[in-house]
């Protein structure tokens, strides 16, 4: 199966104040280590939006081995990101994996079960202990609706329209945290640090 992975990191960062893709993180960025992340999912294709910062973002991130997709239409939520990076998927694909650039605790491993086990669903999720999130894996028969979403939760509400059956694969342990506050990121630093920690 061909598969693209889409890691989203278009977003203008009303709530936080700051780029948050530039936002230190280890010894790279938010969105650096989310893309580290993403190359070792084996992808056969990836591509990541900016819009919010794009410039800065593109002079600061390693964005090696994705190709990026310009969201000019970024402030009316992540819907258009996913939109605009439809027009670039290869025509190969069987499939698109959709990440956050904001959350670079999602595992690769996590990212091969959800696509071994919902790669042959319209639509697959991953149920952590405290509930479902990303990574989100869509099936090519359902990019066309995609491609038809508005908003920040277009996504979800095409998850739980039940035009499509909808796989979800269990994940064990919590949901990775995201940034979009300065107390997001604290608590994401916290948490990270006390795994870069462990002998």
């Amino acid at each position: 199966m061909f598969v693209t992975g889409l890691v989203l990191a278009a977003g203008g960062s009303r709530r936080l104040g700051a780029p948050k893709q530039l936002l230190a993180y280890g010894e790279t960025t938010l969105l650096g280590a989310s893309l580290q992340m993403a190359r070792k999912c084996g992808f056969d294709e990836l591509l990541v939006t900016l819009g919010g910062a794009a410039e800065e973002v593109r002079s600061k991130v390693d964005l090696s081995g994705a190709k990026v997709v310009d969201n000019d239409e970024f402030e009316t939520g992540c819907s258009s990101s996913i939109c605009a990076a439809l027009e670039h998927v290869d025509d190969c694909a069987d499939g698109l994996v959709i990440l956050l650039g904001d959350q670079p605790e999602v595992s690769p491993a996590s990212v091969r079960r959800l696509l071994e086990e919902a790669g042959g669903s319209p639509i697959g999720i991953c149920r952590y202990d405290d509930g479902l999130g990303h990574p989100l894996f869509f099936h090519r028969r359902v990019f066309r609706e995609l491609a038809m979403l508005h908003g920040d939760k277009g996504v979800w509400k095409l998850i739980e329209s039940g035009h499509h059956a909808v796989t979800e694969v269990g994940v064990e342990g919590p949901t990775p945290l995201d940034v979009d506050t300065r107390e997001d990121y604290m608590t994401l630093l916290d948490h990270a640090a006390a795994t870069w920690e462990r002998p």
